[in-house]
């Protein structure tokens, strides 16, 4: 039995409950895909075991609390997290160095991108959290975003190839690609609206310097009141 039925035989057993405490131990860096996760979900959904609506709930519930319980740690603990042994063995010394290249190259977009980096994306929350990087808000909003975008598809994917397993195993690889590619389009939005606002605000501090130095060379300026 591979792993996706599996999680579908656990999942209509237990239903929503079942579904949110894997979501929630995948946040703690446990070996377990979360896309073949939140497609065991949809899968069940589809059969008529649960509501393919809620079951999305339940997905962004599941991932976002095992996401914010991996970046509390970090930040409330610091490196004293990395006494605990399991924490050790999910941070080793070559993913934290491999975090810090990904901090470099993304900045604190990476709490967006990492949700698409499996591997790393626990590894990732625990150092920001560790070296506080980025405030408690603003990791959820990046995560919370990205989360909005994969964890739907997931879960509807397996929603509507509930009854054909091979189909949906082919899809959900193809799907890996697609997301991955939509990804790739957002950052490429991100990127030319930020450089754009930046251009947009040195041009506007460019024109406001040049007009207080005109004001200045034609001796126009704020009345002084001449009263002793």
């Amino acid at each position: 039995m591979d792993i996706l039925d599996l999680l579908v035989s656990l999942f209509t057993q237990n239903g929503y409950l079942a579904v949110f405490v894997v979501l929630l131990v995948c946040g703690f860096g446990v070996p377990i895909p979360e896309d073949i996760t939140l497609v065991a979900g949809g899968v069940i959904a589809g059969l008529g075991y649960a509501d393919v609506h809620v079951m999305c709930a339940v997905g962004l519930a599941g991932v976002l609390l095992g996401d914010a319980t991996m970046f509390t740690i970090g930040r409330v603990f610091g490196e004293r997290a990395l006494r605990v042994r399991w924490v050790r063995y999910l941070l080793t010394p070559k993913r934290y160095a491999q975090v810090q290249a990904k901090f470099a190259q993304y900045g604190n977009r990476l709490m967006f991108v990492a949700r698409f980096l499996p591997g790393l994306r626990s590894p990732i929350y625990l150092t920001a959290g560790m070296t506080r990087r980025v405030s408690f808000l603003r990791f959820v909003l990046l995560d919370g975003l990205a989360a909005l975008i994969s964890v739907p598809v997931w879960v509807y994917l397996g929603f509507y190839g509930a009854e054909n397993h091979e189909w949906l195993l082919v899809w959900v690889e193809r799907s890996k690609i697609g997301v991955l590619l939509a990804l790739a389009a957002a950052a490429i939005v991100v990127v030319w609206y930020f450089r754009r606002r930046g251009r947009l605000r040195r041009e506007r501090l460019h024109a406001f310097r040049a007009h207080r130095a005109g004001r200045a060379r034609t001796g126009i300026g704020p009345k002084r009141d001449a009263s002793p």
